[in-house]
């Protein structure tokens, strides 16, 4: 539990004394976005460097000479826990926001950080709603911004299972012309989720997978992106996890 209640107390106090660096970033934001899109992502990916310390956990991470540098992407992931995001925004090379349920905007302060990173609300309910979401990200992926979304749309409770990824999750790719790298999380719940409320010391292996551009495949397959990521991921899933059992 002292891991548990270390974290906690670290996300509240980092929440309320970067305060006045809010306000700070929404000063620089008026004159100068793209130095608030750097300096935001700079902080919060510290603050989660920090709440990883804190938590035990090692970080195995592979194929980060893959993600492409000449435009933004969309990275897709299976999800497990909480964690995923923590572990995972400070190694996209470039501005990236997460795609999330809109009940995060219920939290103060986190959903501030959360906006300075770009993240995007999504109202699962709401095909309207869900659909301006949509058009959000393709217009900042148009604009360079990368998005991390996790198109099974919940976090998963199973161990080594996936849920299937919804086909509306690759729009923002598709519509904004750029290409998807699949990425795959393995024993992130290792950390917190399979065991709640405990925090344990864990390795989490993140890999990211060779780029898929859309635009290079007819129209018959990327109606069927869904399934094709959730194979690439849940494929490599189980490699690693094959690969962790013969090391131990």
């Amino acid at each position: 539990m002292i891991r548990f209640i270390l974290v906690v107390i670290y996300v509240v106090l980092f929440l309320v004394l970067t305060i006045p660096v809010m306000v700070v970033e929404w000063i620089i934001g008026k004159r100068n976005p793209g130095l608030k899109d750097r300096s935001s992502k700079a902080i919060v990916s510290w603050g989660f460097r920090c709440v990883t310390f804190l938590s035990g956990t090692k970080v195995v991470v592979r194929g980060q000479e893959r993600i492409p540098r000449d435009s933004a992407v969309l990275y897709v992931a299976n999800h497990r826990s909480y964690f995923d995001i923590v572990l995972t925004l400070n190694l996209f090379p470039g501005v990236t926001g997460y795609v999330a349920k809109k009940e995060m905007l219920k939290w103060p302060l986190l959903n501030i950080w959360m906006k300075n990173i770009h993240c995007l609300f999504l109202d699962r309910d709401n095909i309207k709603e869900g659909l301006k979401t949509i058009l959000t990200g393709v217009e900042k992926a148009k604009n360079g911004i990368s998005l991390c979304i996790f198109p099974e749309g919940t976090r998963n409770k199973v161990n080594d299972t996936f849920l299937p990824f919804h086909e509306g999750s690759f729009k923002i790719a598709e519509k904004g012309g750029i290409p998807v790298v699949p990425m795959v999380i393995v024993n992130s719940a290792g950390v917190f989720e399979d065991h709640l409320p405990r925090i344990k010391k864990e390795t989490v292996t993140i890999e990211f997978l060779e780029p898929v551009y859309m635009d290079q495949m007819d129209r018959a397959d990327r109606k069927k992106m869904g399934s094709y990521v959730s194979g690439l991921i849940s494929e490599r899933y189980f490699q690693l996890r094959e690969q962790d059992a013969d090391r131990q």
